[in-house]
């Protein structure tokens, strides 16, 4: 009997330092980065959506703290037009570049507007395929879908 008790003695140690170790690890690891992607079209909400985003970027602590992609088409891509652009729109733009924010124009949309990557504030890249092809994309790679 007294072996028996010291076998399951022993295995109840193992088991309970193995358990402890693996809360640990647990907890210890970092969480996980949220990636969110915003979509915007309508021109009149422009600004409300840099708004949200520079709000996100504050209350996370910075984009180190998330991945966040703003997809634009529609309308709403007159606004990042490099020649009519108000100041305030090319400051935030250039500030989510230097953050690592991917700003990507719809292709079907700049071709419809007559207009190139050229034409747009610094910063942006092609969605080649479409604006709500890239959305659907990232979806597909976990982002959250945001629509203000």
């Amino acid at each position: 009997m007294h072996r028996r008790n010291m076998l399951w003695g022993a295995l109840s140690t193992i088991g309970a330092v193995f358990a402890a170790s693996r809360t640990n690890a647990t907890t210890e690891a970092p969480p996980n980065r949220l990636r969110v992607v915003y979509h915007l079209s309508d021109l009149d909400k422009v600004s409300f959506v840099i708004g949200n985003i520079q709000n996100h970027l504050n209350g996370v602590g910075g984009p180190d703290n998330v991945t966040i992609a703003l997809v634009v088409h529609g309308p709403a891509l007159k606004a990042f037009h490099s020649a009519g652009a108000s100041p305030d729109l090319s400051h935030h733009v250039g500030q989510f570049t230097r953050d690592g924010i991917e700003l990507a124009a719809c292709g079907n949309t700049m071709k419809s507007q007559n207009i190139t990557l050229a034409d747009l504030l610094p910063g942006f890249v092609s969605a080649d395929r479409g604006g709500v092809v890239r959305l659907a994309e990232l979806q597909s790679q976990g982002y959250l879908y945001l629509r203000p």
